[in-house]
C-alpha cells in the first residue's frame, strides 16, 4: 500500500468497550458500544453470530444514514457471519472526528483503524452508498482487511449525475446546508423522514407504520445535535471531491485494483445512484457479480432484505468453500 493514499492507518488500541446511553434504538439481539481511537470515537452495533467462530463481517452506511439501515440486514446473515455495523463519525451515534475530515478517504481510514484497532479482519465488508465507496477505497488499498465485498447502489463517480441527485450535491455547496437547515425550520421530523423515504425508496409504501415512527423518533434525535448540518455538508462535499479525483487516487481506479469477490447490487427505481452505473461497475470489478432489482430504490437492503441476503450468502458461502472455510 502506497503511504500516500491512506496515511495514519497505523493499528490503535481500543478502549474498553463501555455501554452508551440508550439514545438510539437497539433492536432485539443486537449490542451497541463505543469504541475509543485517538482523536476518533466510533458507535459499533453488533449482532453476534448465532455461533462462536463465525468469520466477520462489517456494514458501513451512507450519506445521512447509520448502523440502523442494516438492523433488517444482518439477522438473516447471523448464522454465517459475526456481524458489525459502525456509525461513520458524525453519524448515527458517534461523535465529529477531531479532524473535521469527512472525505471518503477520511471515512475509509477511520473503518481501517476501527479493523486494525479490533483485530477482526479480514472481514466481509458491505457498504451502501457513501459506505459503498468507502469500501471500495478500503478493499483497494488494504485487500488484507476484505474477504468479499458487497456493495449496494455504492456512489462512484458519475459524469451526468440525475436530477434527483443534485440536491444532496447542493450540499456540498459552501452556506446552502445552513440556508436549508434555516429554510426548513419549521418542517416536522415527520414530514422530513417522508420526504427521505421518497427519496431512497422505490416504494416508499414498504415502510411499516412501526419503521416510519423510529424513522421519525431517530430524525428527531438526530435534529437536536449540533454537528448534523456541518456531518452532512462535509460529507456531501467529500463524495464530489472523490467523484472528481483522478490517477490512482480516483475511484474507478480503486474499484479495478479490488482483489476481493464483489457482489454489486443496483436498484431499477433509485434516485441517487442511476442504474445505467451497474454496467460499468460490473466490468470495473474484476469477476464481479451482479444483482438487479428493478422495484429498487437506494437501500435495496432496506427494501428487499431477504434478496439481497440470499445473494450475500452465495457469495460467502463461495468464498468459504474455495478458501476451506478459513
Amino acid at each position: 500500500m502506497s503511504s500516500t493514499e491512506l496515511p495514519e492507518t497505523r493499528t490503535a488500541d481500543t478502549a474498553p468497550a463501555t455501554p452508551l446511553p440508550r439514545a438510539v434504538r437497539v433492536a432485539d439481539g443486537e449490542e451497541l458500544r463505543s469504541v475509543a481511537l485517538p482523536g476518533l470515537s466510533l458507535t459499533v452495533r453488533s449482532r453476534p453470530g448465532a455461533r462462536a467462530g463465525l468469520p466477520p463481517a462489517l456494514y458501513v452506511h451512507g450519506l445521512g444514514g447509520s448502523s440502523q439501515n442494516w438492523s433488517a440486514l444482518m439477522p438473516l446473515l447471523a448464522d454465517l457471519v459475526d456481524g458489525e455495523a459502525v456509525d461513520l463519525p458524525g453519524f448515527g451515534d458517534s461523535p465529529p472526528p477531531d479532524d473535521g475530515n469527512y472525505s471518503v478517504t477520511g471515512h475509509a481510514r477511520a473503518v481501517i483503524r476501527l479493523l486494525d484497532a479490533s483485530g477482526r479482519g479480514p472481514v466481509h465488508l458491505f457498504g451502501n452508498s457513501l459506505g459503498g465507496a468507502v469500501a471500495t477505497r478500503v478493499a483497494a488499498v488494504r485487500p488484507d482487511l476484505v474477504r468479499t465485498l458487497t456493495l449496494v447502489a455504492p456512489a462512484l463517480p458519475e459524469l451526468r449525475a440525475q436530477r434527483t441527485a443534485w440536491p444532496t450535491a447542493l450540499l456540498a455547496v459552501p452556506g446552502v446546508a445552513g440556508l436549508f437547515a434555516r429554510l426548513s425550520r419549521d418542517w416536522t421530523a415527520e414530514q422530513r423522514v417522508r420526504g427521505v423515504l421518497s427519496l431512497c425508496y422505490g416504494d416508499p409504501g414498504l415502510v411499516t407504520d412501526e419503521g416510519l415512527r423510529h424513522a421519525v423518533e431517530e430524525m428527531e434525535r438526530r435534529l437536536e445535535l449540533p454537528y448534523f448540518w456541518d456531518a452532512m455538508a462535509r460529507s456531501s462535499r467529500g463524495i464530489v471531491d472523490a467523484y472528481t479525483l483522478g490517477g490512482q487516487h480516483g475511484l474507478w481506479r480503486q474499484a479495478e485494483r479490488v482483489l476481493a469477490p464483489t457482489l454489486l447490487i443496483y436498484g431499477g427505481r433509485d434516485r441517487l445512484v442511476s442504474y445505467r452505473m451497474a454496467r460499468r461497475a460490473a466490468a470495473a470489478f474484476r469477476g464481479s457479480r451482479l444483482l438487479s432489482l428493478p422495484d429498487a430504490g437506494h437501500v435495496a437492503m432496506m427494501e428487499y432484505p431477504e434478496t439481497v441476503a440470499a445473494a450475500a450468502r452465495e457469495l460467502i458461502a463461495d468464498h468459504d468453500a474455495r478458501h476451506d472455510g478459513s
